[in-house]
């Protein structure tokens, strides 16, 4: 079932999502049902299972001189999204980035997913690796996210990067794109910032999810603002709470988004590193309960490889 139509199937009630990602190149997928086994009982209406481009290492060779090997540490998101279909018979959100990747293998991984019946997909642009300042394209590929949402999109109506197949089946995905409620870093304001995710809608993406915030006023604020510039989708709030100090910097230079200063009090108040793993879940807690009283669609935690934070959480919200 499509993201959309989990939401529109319950009439208001706030839904329960979350994020995990694919396990370390050799890794069984065990250990993605250890992290999911204990989510179940809280019933996710789906799961979203990250997408992970390749990353180098330099090895010497013999005469001295360094080599450049690509390597992908975290594969096989279609294999995990139709395994954990297949297990758990939850719905799955495989995401697909532009980095690392030409045209014709997102329409490959397209059509692997559609062969599988995943009729969702989370479309990004992706991080920069490592080893380059900035956000660098695959020569064949997509630079920004709405053109793979416009790829998947025509994907959906029959059109196929080969324009000369013939009958063809149209692909079915709903289309989700991230949303920035205190704007994407890049952006040089939060008003141009909207106007480029207003163009993803119009190429066809159909809801959105937000980047991590700490104050719930900032996703207000973001969704007031959507319905003024025309954008009626439904809108997931992403939510990750803080469970040590360090994520006080961590957290804001990785993510950029701001930390409301009474939550930087509360867990600085902390004496020991649980009392900061409490005080960060009920501060979540506390967000959650605030979103789902407004009528958030659904809450959407990035649980990643830690199911035991995320419970916590759902058994005092769900």
């Amino acid at each position: 079932m499509k993201v959309t139509e989990h939401i529109a199937r319950a009439n208001g009630k706030t839904l329960f999502s979350v994020e995990i990602l694919p396990p370390l190149k050799g890794k069984s997928i065990q250990s993605i049902y250890n992290i999911l086994d204990p989510i179940m009982e809280f019933k996710p209406a789906f799961i979203d299972v990250t997408y992970h481009r390749e990353e180098y290492v330099y090895k010497k060779r013999e005469n001295g001189l360094l080599e450049k090997f690509s390597m992908r540490k975290r594969p096989g998101t279609v294999a995990i999204c139709s395994a954990i279909i297949n297990h758990y018979n939850v719905d799955t959100v495989p995401h697909i980035i532009c980095g690392g990747f030409s045209r014709e293998e997102t329409e490959n991984a397209l059509i692997d997913l559609h062969f599988l019946n995943i009729d969702n997909v989370l479309l990004l642009r992706g991080d920069a690796i490592k080893s380059e300042p900035v956000f660098e394209a695959h020569p064949l590929g997509h630079r920004y996210a709405i053109d793979l949402v416009k790829q998947v999109a025509n994907m959906n109506t029959g059109k196929y990067l080969d324009e000369e197949l013939q009958d063809v089946t149209p692909t079915n995905f709903c289309i989700g794109v991230a949303a920035y409620p205190e704007k994407h870093f890049e952006a040089p304001n939060l008003t141009t910032d909207m106007r480029w995710l207003k163009s993803k809608i119009e190429a066809g993406a159909e809801y959105l999810v937000t980047q991590m915030f700490f104050d719930n006023s900032k996703y207000f604020a973001f969704v007031e603002k959507c319905k003024e510039m025309g954008i009626n989708v439904p809108i997931i709030p992403g939510l990750k709470p803080i469970t040590t100090r360090k994520q006080l910097t961590s957290l804001p230079k990785a993510f950029h988004v701001d930390i409301p200063q009474e939550l930087i009090d509360r867990i600085e108040a902390c004496k020991t590193d649980a009392d900061v793993k409490s005080e960060g879940i009920q501060w979540c807690v506390e967000q959650s309960k605030e979103l789902m009283k407004a009528g958030a669609p659904c809450l959407h935690y990035y649980t990643m490889s830690n199911a035991e934070i995320t419970c916590r959480i759902a058994e005092k919200v769900f």
